[in-house]
């Protein structure tokens, strides 16, 4: 039974992708955009982590719709990352697998924390 939110995979690997996306874009001069894009790479762990300390399975719920959209978000900036010449095709393509991983890890927490309410 996982009793702390560091125990859950998909907040393990929101981390190390928030570490990836810090890495990629840390000497970007265009601030506005690095801002955001590990802004919401943070949001991703943060929103799991607030979620899951709630007192209810709705309020994690919708804790972990908050981490899956800035995961979205994340891969929506990675697209015009490339395109903007910020990052390279191999880069990208390695950090968004790994935000694709943590959607996909996400859709199936979500799952299992509504199919237990």
């Amino acid at each position: 039974m996982i009793k702390r939110f560091e125990d859950l995979i998909a907040w393990q690997k929101a981390q190390k992708l928030a570490i990836d996306i810090y890495g990629a874009f840390s000497t970007i001069k265009d601030y506005g955009f690095r801002d955001q894009i590990t802004r919401a790479s943070v949001s991703i762990s943060n929103n799991i982590a607030e979620g899951f300390d709630r007192n209810s399975k709705a309020d994690f719920a919708r804790f972990l719709y908050f981490s899956f959209s800035s995961c979205s978000e994340v891969r929506s900036m990675l697209y015009l990352a490339k395109k903007l010449n910020y990052i390279s095709s191999e880069s990208r393509v390695n950090i968004m697998n790994k935000a694709n991983e943590v959607s996909k890890i996400l859709t199936g927490l979500i799952k299992a924390v509504k199919t237990n309410d």
